[in-house]
């Protein structure tokens, strides 16, 4: 699987972030095809198919993460799932 630059990866991640705390999924037409763009790349650049699981695909992938700790991806601790 193609990874996608770490700098691109923490655009992606960074802008998803942003707009959640705005609220984007709720507010005009234009702000909520953003988000869902901007989710559907990420998800693209991790290689996930729901944004929970490529948000935390991306934490790995990021400078500074842990690789060795995949708990998170095991599915051994909590499973993942969508929210929306």
């Amino acid at each position: 699987m193609l990874l996608a630059h770490p700098v691109v990866l923490e655009d992606l991640v960074e802008r998803y972030k942003a707009l959640a705390v705005l609220r984007a999924d709720q507010g005009s037409a234009e702000s909520r095809q953003e988000y869902a763009d901007v989710a559907y790349s990420l998800c693209l650049a991790t290689g996930t198919s729901d944004i929970d699981a490529a948000l935390v695909a991306a934490s790995h992938q990021l400078p500074g993460a842990r690789p060795a700790d995949d708990s998170l991806l095991s599915g051994e601790n909590t499973p993942l799932t969508h929210h929306g």
